[in-house]
């Protein structure tokens, strides 16, 4: 499974975020396009809506785990997509940005 570090992510990298809407609503990255993987594949059309055509898709959740399964799913499909390392945990250890919707503060849950 290709993997990034959070350290290695550059800013205007394409984060695609699958943690579910409660876990979303309580912050994250400010990019990031959000898609539940529970709903994933029945929205998989907005990520090759909002996805650079030629660029690569980096995946997080909370700790890693279910974004390497999207991450997996993306690469069977032939695109090129990585799982976050940690996910949003090391995210918000690292000192990068956690926000609501509203723009505030967040924090990972």
């Amino acid at each position: 499974m290709p993997t990034v570090e959070v350290a290695d992510l550059k800013d205007g990298d394409f984060l695609l975020d699958v943690r579910e809407d409660e876990e979303w609503q309580a912050g994250h990255a400010a990019a990031a396009l959000h898609i539940p993987m529970s709903e994933f594949v029945a929205r998989f059309g907005e990520l090759t809506e909002a996805a650079p055509q030629d660029g690569r898709i980096h995946v997080i959740c909370r700790s890693g785990g279910r974004s390497a399964q999207v991450a997996m799913y993306l690469g069977q499909q032939g695109i090129d997509a990585v799982n976050v390392a940690g996910g949003m945990q090391v995210w918000e250890a690292t000192g990068r940005p956690v926000v609501t919707d509203a723009g505030a503060p967040g924090e990972v849950v």
